[in-house]
């Protein structure tokens, strides 16, 4: 039962993240990644993805392929 409620939660916030990331691409006409990030789940557009690469917010060694191949969702 408590395993549902943790699905639950996480599709309803997978959702909003999902709805989020549509809105600011649609809105800047950029492209948006939804990643899981340090146990919540973060909307980064793909310009700020090597910003976070500098700033060691990955392993050593990652990259925007990586990046893209671990993103839950990733708008067009």
């Amino acid at each position: 039962m408590i395993q549902l409620i943790k699905r639950m939660i996480f599709a309803w916030r997978y959702k909003r993240a999902v709805a989020r990331a549509y809105k600011y691409a649609k809105l800047y006409g950029r492209k948006y990644y939804v990643l899981y990030m340090g146990g919540k789940l973060k909307v980064v557009p793909k310009r700020n993805i090597c910003e976070l690469i500098h700033r060691h917010r990955f392993r050593k060694g990652t990259t925007i392929r990586d990046i893209e191949k671990m993103a839950l969702f990733i708008t067009k």
